[in-house]
Order: C-alpha cells, then structure tokens, then sequence
C-alpha cells in the first residue's frame, strides 16, 4: 500500500509490505515518483488510471508493475482519491497477483489487507450498502464520533450522523454522486463538529454495490481559519476606514495597495486611480526625488523608517508635507522586495511650526540686526520657508520726494528698478488703501477698469500685498508674486505676510530711531573714549555699571569689562575707610568729592559727583580718573635730574675749591720730603701727608668726572679696541674665581671720547661686577651697532635718535631690587659694608658717558644679575658739517599682521612694546605675568604666530613659559626680550644658545625688524 501526491505523482508514504513487495527502500520510495515503477510500455494505464479515479471512483484494475530488480510482475491495483497531510493525493493498494495467475488459485490474504487498511487509516471510516446502510466503520470513526460499530451497523448516517440543517447534502449522498466537501457532523454526546467529508461510490465490475465515507476532522482549522476572517474583516475595515494613508509597495516604487485615505490624500479619486497613475513613487510624487533616495537608504539600513518628512505633489500640483513610517519585507534570503507602512498628512503641522520658527527668526532678526538690507534678506529668507516668495520686493514711501524706494527687491525677471513715484501700481493701491490684498488677474482688471490701478497685458498670475504700518501709518509695502501658478496664496498666506510686514514696519521704525540715537552716542563716546582718563558709573551698592576711557588700556581693562563687579571686588579689599569706597559713599549721599588714588603701579586724581535719574533721585554716582601717573614720573625724574644736577655743580664746585688745597698741602709735603734727611722721624710724616694728598687727588677726578667738569681730550676710537687692551688687567682685577667673556661686532662703529675715561668706565663696571659676584661667576662684556629711532625717547631714559655704539657690561651676581636701582648713580651711594667703598665708582662712570654725549641704563632684578648699558653717539671716520639725514627717514619700517602674545611684568615696558608692535600693524594679547599669558594662550582659538616674552618674571620665567606654551600651540615662534645681553643670558644658562633674544632697551626700527626675521625663519626641527 502507498500513497502519492496527485499533481506531482511522488511517493508521498509506503507501508512495509510494499517495501518488500518491490525492493526499494522507504527512502528511495519518497525520492521516487509512482510512474518509476511502471514499465515504459504501460504507463499509459497508468494515466487511465488516474483519471478513473479523479472522476470519483474507486478503481481495480489488473496490470503490470516493475521491481527494483528490472522484474516485471502482476500485480492488482485498487486506487482512490484521498486527503493527504492538507495535499490531494491517491492511495492505492497493490496485490502480487503473479502466482495466482500462473496456478489459477485465489490469491490468499485479500481481507486481511482491507481489514488492515481500515484499521489503520487515521481518517474516520464508514462502509455503507447500496440502501445506505452502515456496514461497518474504522476506529478511527469510533474515535472521531463517539459511536461504537455495534450501535450504528444497518442504520442510516442521517439518522444520527447529519444534523437536520445538513439534509440537502443527505440527499446528494443517497444520489450516489462522488461528494467531497466540508461540512458539520454530530457526535454521540450531541456536539457538532466541522469535517472534512468525502463520500465514494463503491463499483464493482461495473455496478456500484454500496459507498464509502471518509470524514477528518477540521473543528480546529476551522476556528482558526473564522478567527482569521474576523482578523482579516477587522483589518479591512480598519484599512477601508483609518484617516492615515496606509500602502504596501514594491521595491521598485509601484503601489501594490493603498486604502482610500491615501488617495485622497494624493489628491486621487480611488485607491486603483492612484495605484495605476504612480508607476514611480520618487519620480511622481517627491518633489525632491532624492528624498525617496534616503528612505530606501534608511530602511535598508535599519529595516524600518519613523516619521520620516517629505515634501510631495499631490495629482492638483499642490504641494504637501507627509511623515511615512514603514518598515522592509524581505524574501526568504534577506532581500528587500517591498515596504509597507503609514502616511501621515502634516501639511498644517508642519506649516505651524514653521511659522513659529521663522516668526522667532524674524524677532530675534529685528532685535541683533543693524543693517536694514541684511535685516531685510534675513527676513526674506526665513519667509521664503512658509510661502512662496521667490518674487519679492520691499517698496518704503519717501515723504520728502513722494517716491517709492526699493530697499529690497528680487524677481526672476526683472532688475531692482530705480526710486519711482507713486501712481497707480498695484503696490501704490495697497498703500493708500492701507490694507493686505489678494490681486488675482481678474482683480487686477477689475480695479484697472476703475482706474484704480495701471492697466497690465500680464499680470502675475498671483499676487499678494501687505502695508508696511507704523506707529504714524503706512510707511511702505511689502508684496510677494508667482508668475506661473495661479492661487499660490491663501487668506492664511495673507494674514502670515501682514505679520511679516508689521515686523518689518517695526523694524526700520526702530532702526531710525535707534541711528539717531547711535549717531549721538557715538558722538558722546568718541569724546568719552579719547578722554585721557577712566569714566565709570556705579550703582547704589557701588557696582560697576560702565566703565569707558582711553585710560582703561592703562589698567588693562576693555570697556564695560568690569561691568557688574562691585569697587572692593575690583580694588581688593573691604576695607571701608578705604579712600574710594568712602569717596563713592559721599557721592551717593549727595556730595561731590575730590580724591587722589595709587592703584595698578599708577597714579589717579579722582573726582566723583552723584548719579541722578531724570526724576531728580540719586541713582548712584559718576568717577572720573585722570591717569597723572606719567606726569608724577616726570616730576620725579626731573628732581631726581636736578637732584644729580645739585650734586654734581657742589661735587664740582668741591673739587674745584678743594684742588687748589690740594695743591698747596701736596707742594709743602714735596718741599718736606725733600729737605727731610731719610733718617729724620719726620719726614715719615711728611711721605703720610703726600700719600694722603694723591688719594684725595684720585677722589677729586672722580668728582670732576661726575659732575662732567673734567677736562677731556676726546678722539676718534674703537671701543673693542680699548675693552681687548685692558683685559688682562681685568683678568687680574676680578680674580680666576670669575670668568671673563668679551664679544663685539665686525665693523664696530667709532665715538669720540677720552680713552683714559673709557677704561676708566670699563674698570669701575668690573669692580662693581666682580664685588656682585662674591663665589665667582661670569662677566660679560659686548659691544654693538645699534639704531635708536625717534620712538626711543619713549623710554625713561631720553636718548636723540640715531646711530650708537653700545658697551654692555653683564654679571650673573646677586642683582639689585627697583629700589637700588633708583640710586645707583648717585654720589656716595653704596650698598658695600661701611670703610669698603666710596660711591663714586658708578657715579664717575654715569658722569662720564653723560660728559661724552651718551646715556648709560642698567637692567637687574634680584637673584639674576644686572646689565649695564652705555650709548655713545658713533661717528663716521669723516665728520660732516650739514645735518645727516637719519635711518628713520630714509628706511621704510617692515610691517606685520600677525598676532602676537605679549608678556612683560614691566608695566611701562609692556605699554610701549604694545604701542610699538600695533604702530607696525600687529595684533596683540598682552598679559602682565606667565600665568596669564598660558591662560589666553590657552583659551584663545584664534592663531598666535609669534611668544615676545621678558626673560626674567616673577613666577614662571620666560623660558619655562615659551616651554609650555610650545606644547599647545608647536607652531609659534619665540622671541624673548631682555636688559641683559644675549651672551650673558647664554651663558649664565637662562636661554638656549640658538634663541632669538632683543635687547632693552631697543626702538622701534629694531623691534619691526627682528620680527620679521623671526616670523620669516624656518622652523627648527
């Protein structure tokens, strides 16, 4: 027995007596189909066969089948249609009949297969005769229905089996007729149940004997299968009736189905109208195709897509906004083969919150936007998002010529058009009207028949216009058109363009008010601003509320930076007596006070009045600080200059007088000496007095020398000359504890000076130097060409411009603090131990280079040695008598535009190497210490090209400094700056030899031009 698939013909299953019958394994059997077994000459009987059997029949037949062995034997066929596993099949039952054939005996065991095919069959049994009588049943038809075979033998299946309602299908069965179908039968204990039913006529050589019913049980598909047409009826409805678009599509873009919303969305009559029209959904419906692009991109890349907005056309050309949600169908290998999803209508949403952007953009336009032709792009740009507005103009009305002006105009095709007067343009009717106006072409023609308007042969096609309306009435319009679209605008577009307008309007009313307020403010701060002085506000609780003034770069301040801090926050301290915060309180009381403040390394003269509003009530007070501090430097230099002026007329005057004494005690001790035997006790007194004499000789030329009325005998010289001459006495007077290093130009320039007064100032350098360095050390001494322009005279030491030859004398001894400095030159000044100097020996040498024309400036700080730097003037071999052009007149200064970080402790210093560098057209940040300096050059993202930093500092040095700074910006360049001189700071270990170091003093050409070689160089790597 087997059974096999009706369409393909392959062995579906094979019971075991088959197994052994033809040979073939199960296995083989379910690879095979039934014809396999059919010798090629019969298989026509085969297909007989079948379609005996497919016309309702149960078909015998005697034929020939094939073995696996090739044997062909005889066989008896009993075929019928069946259900199988859901699939239509055949089951046959295959009888050797070979034996019975060659002996003519009965083949044994016939009912014992039936009998065996009943009882096996899952499917419910029931054999009835030719009246319709059940002869017997299957188990599994006791099973199904309940029934034993005993209780329903001889009787009828409509009698208890087929419920009344089922009678017309009795009928059918009595008829005799093939009846497959699926119906309701009723079990013993009453419960009907959904089969699967197929009844068979039974034929037996030609006439039909009785008829066999098969039943299966489908209770459960078909709850499951009603379950799925609830499911499907609720998902029709559901997609029939939802307001959201719903669709399914294919890969390529073509709908497969959309429920009536969508087409109505799309503007379509029925879902089939839009499925047949949109072959392409990107190329149809997109306004922008490559948004279609993106939403495949996305889906194929997460498998879904959320709201994902676009712009689309609907079927009337009328544009709208759509959020899809969708998600991929995928094939069995992954591949995406269509999406299915939602489509939301978002037109007015969108719309809405488009208008609350640009309604933002404009109001935060019209507050930070000066310049109205920007204010008015601006404005039109963000419009441009909520309507059409690629045809747009501003037209503002000019009372004083009666003339349209055009602030603001595009169109695609025409040019902005010069000032016109205002006749009778459409843009003139809705400015006198005073109100918003939709002019569709009809209007127009209407309104030119009356004469309202110009006649136009073609009009815009839409056309939307608005009055501009201030406080005073219309100042203007505002009008948008579309040439090629009719109704591109809507009452909502009308009411959203008079919004625009009133902005506008508002706009340049405030933008007029506001410039003549600037102008006159303006007016007021350049005044306020180039005051030499720091003019401030504060509040009742003394805050700063502004703070304006040339005099705040003084303190390094910007204006209105200290806007906001209160005056102990900014002055340090909380003391109250504390001469502003006390002057400031009187003011706020009502009282005007004069006051005199040290603040910021300068000095201020203050006067403070009371703040008023314009009712009369104190609302702070007002400070202005005049910056003295340059004018009380004047005034100590010029008496510290008529101090030493003082000093040496009395040193000279002295001297003078005492050298006439001197004459005479030194004659009558040379007239002793040499009338005194040797052996006389008294001329050892006399030898005492002439000692005493050449020591008070020696201290009077010190005096002349510095009160400048020595007698000099100047000539042309080298100062290298003179420096290479002495140094081995200098070698002998500072020790072999200190290490001497000399180092000049080639080409070293020539002075006119006394040589002897030369040495002698390189000699009094020495010991000073060497009494410095009481554990040894270093001592430098260097001379240079240098070129001091007229910016020079800037510093605090005053030198003419010009050209100069240098003599520095540097030590790395214990230094000197601002104090000495101070006094070093004075007569009689000394820091040595009493009975250990005179303290004349920088005095002489001060009074010396005074005496010959020059300046002599020291630069030191404690711990680090000190730099003494004279200036001779230098002189050309021949001398001219008619003026010389200078350097500064004849050599253009190179310039820059770089940024570059400024870091000096120095104030004054800082102040004019600032002035010197933006003079040369540099930008500059500037701080007062390294800390500072690493802070902005931390927090600053602009580029700085270029580190000028002082040497010596307190806290971090400039070497350190430029160290760190290296690490967060590698590309600045360095240049440092220093009193000492480069070799001295080399050697004593403060800088590497290769780094680039500048001179103090230096002027301006020499700073503009070492810049520039610096910036230029290569980097070093």
């Amino acid at each position: 027995m087997y059974v096999f698939d009706a369409q393909t013909f392959r062995f579906l299953e094979v019971n075991a007596t088959a197994i052994e019958l033809y040979g073939y394994s199960r296995e083989e059997f379910l690879r095979m189909k039934t014809t396999d077994v059919w010798p090629v000459e019969d298989r026509l009987n085969f297909f007989k066969l079948i379609r005996e059997t497919r016309k309702g029949l149960v078909s015998r037949r005697h034929l020939r089948q094939r073995k696996k062995n090739g044997q062909i034997f005889a066989v008896e066929i009993t075929t019928q249609e069946i259900e199988f596993g859901g699939r239509e099949a055949f089951l046959s039952i295959a009888q050797d009949v070979t034996a019975g054939r060659c002996s003519g005996e009965k083949a044994p065991g016939k009912n014992s297969y039936l009998q065996a095919l009943l009882e096996n069959l899952p499917q419910a049994i029931m054999i009835l005769d030719e009246k319709r009588h059940i002869q017997m049943c299957n188990p599994a038809f006791e099973r199904l229905f309940g029934y034993r075979h005993s209780e329903i033998v001889n009787r009828a299946p409509e009698s208890f089996l087929i419920p009344p309602e089922q009678a017309a299908e009795a009928r059918r069965f009595m008829s005799g007729e093939l009846l497959r179908t699926q119906t309701k039968r009723r079990r013993q204990d009453g419960i009907v149940i959904d089969v699967q039913a197929l009844d068979l006529p039974l034929v037996l050589n030609g006439e039909r004997i009785g008829s066999v019913g098969m039943y299966e049980d489908i209770s459960e598909k078909c709850r499951a299968e009603a379950a799925q047409r609830e499911a499907e009826e609720r998902f029709r409805n559901l997609f029939e009736n939802a307001v959201e678009g719903i669709f399914q599509a294919t890969a390529d873009g073509r709908f497969l189905s959309v429920n009536p919303a969508l087409a109505r969305m799309y503007g379509y009559d029925s879902p089939a109208e839009l499925s047949e029209k949109v072959r392409d959904i990107g190329q149809s419906l997109y306004v922008d195709p490559r948004r279609r692009s993106d939403f495949r991109r996305i889906v194929e890349e997460r498998n879904f897509v959320e709201a994902f907005e676009s712009e689309v056309v609907r079927k009337d050309g009328v544009r709208i906004w759509i959020s899809e949600s969708a998600r991929a169908v995928r094939d069995n290998h992954g591949k995406i083969v269509g999406y299915e999803g939602t489509v939301e209508n978002i037109t007015e949403r969108r719309r809405s919150e488009i208008e609350r952007q640009v309604t933002t953009e404009i109001v935060h336009a019209v507050s930070v936007t000066d310049n109205l032709t920007d204010l008015l792009t601006c404005m039109h740009t963000s419009l441009r998002r909520v309507i059409d507005a690629e045809n747009c103009f501003v037209a503002l009305y000019e009372p004083s010529t009666g003339v349209f002006n055009f602030p603001f105009f595009v169109d695609k095709t025409k040019p902005v058009p010069p000032p016109q007067m205002v006749w009778r343009s459409c843009a003139a009717y809705v400015y006198r009207a005073g109100r918003a106006m939709l002019l569709p072409p009809e209007r127009v023609y209407k309104l030119a028949a009356q004469e309202e308007v110009e006649y136009s042969a073609n009009p815009a096609a839409s056309w939307l216009g608005v009055p501009l309306r201030a406080s005073a009435g219309a100042i203007g319009v505002l009008v948008v058109k579309n040439y090629e679209r009719e109704n591109a605008y809507t009452e909502r577009d009308l009411e959203f363009l008079s919004y625009v307008g009133d902005q506008i309007a508002f706009a340049i009313e405030r933008k007029r008010a506001e410039g003549r307020i600037r102008e006159s403010e303006a007016r007021l701060r350049v005044l306020i601003e180039q005051l030499p002085a720091v003019l401030w506000t504060v509040d009742k609780d003394l805050r700063f509320t502004s703070a304006l003034g040339a005099g705040l770069a003084r303190l390094g301040l910007r204006p209105n930076q200290i806007v906001g801090i209160s005056l102990q926050e900014y002055f340090e301290t909380s003391d109250p007596t504390f001469l502003p915060f006390a002057a400031h309180q009187r003011a706020v009381a009502g009282e005007s006070v004069t006051f005199h403040v040290e603040w910021k390394n300068g000095s201020y003269a203050c006067h403070v009045e009371p703040l008023r509003g314009s009712d009369g009530d104190v609302l702070g007070a007002i400070c202005m600080a005049l910056d003295i501090t340059d004018r009380k430097e004047l005034e100590e230099r010029f008496r510290q200059a008529q101090k030493m002026e003082a000093v040496g007329r009395l040193a000279g005057g002295i001297a003078h007088d005492f050298n006439n004494l001197l004459m005479v005690i030194q004659g009558y001790a040379d007239l002793l000496t040499e009338r005194l035997p040797a052996e006389d006790p008294l001329r050892r007194h006399a030898e005492q007095i002439q000692m005493a004499s050449q020591r008070a000789t020696s201290l009077t030329r010190q005096l002349l020398a510095f009160s400048r009325k020595q007698i000099l005998a100047p000539k042309v010289l080298n100062i290298q000359t003179v420096v290479t001459d002495l140094e081995k006495m200098l070698r002998r007077l500072i020790g072999e504890d200190i290490q001497l290093e000399t180092n000049s130009v080639k080409d070293l320039g020539l002075v006119k000076a006394d040589r002897s007064q030369i040495e002698q100032v390189i000699l009094n350098l020495a010991v000073n130097a060497r009494d410095a360095m009481p554990g040894g050390g270093r001592l430098t001494i260097e001379t240079a060409n240098v070129e001091l322009d007229a910016s020079f005279n800037r510093m605090p030491q005053v030198l003419a411009p010009g050209p100069y030859v240098m003599l520095a004398v540097t030590d790395n001894g214990t230094g000197m603090d601002a104090e000495t400095q101070a006094h070093i030159f004075e007569p009689f000044f000394t820091t040595k131990e009493k009975g250990k100097g005179t303290g004349l020996g920088l005095a002489t040498v001060y009074g010396i280079v005074k005496q010959s024309g020059g300046y002599i400036w020291v630069y030191s700080e404690p711990g680090h040695g000190a730099t003494f730097k004279g200036y001779l003037p230098r002189i050309a071999e021949e001398v001219f008598s008619g003026p010389r052009e200078t350097q500064e007149a004849r050599v253009s200064l190179p310039r820059g535009s770089e940024t570059v970080l400024l870091v000096e402790d120095e104030k004054g210093v800082r102040e004019l190497a600032r002035e010197y560098l933006e003079m040369s057209g540099y930008s500059v940040i500037e701080a007062e210490d390294g800390y500072t300096a690493l802070e902005l050059a931390t927090m600053n993202s602009d580029p700085i090209h270029l580190l000028m930093t002082d040497v010596v500092m307190p806290g971090i040095s400039g070497r350190e400094l430029a160290d760190r700074i290296l690490q967060i910006r590698p590309a600045i360049k360095i240049l440092y700056m220093s009193g000492y001189t480069d070799r001295s700071i080399v050697h004593h270990g403060i800088l590497e030899s290769d780094a680039v170091l500048l001179q103090k003093p230096f002027s301006l050409a020499t700073l503009a031009a070492k810049l520039r070689e610096v910036l230029a160089a290569e980097p070093v790597h």
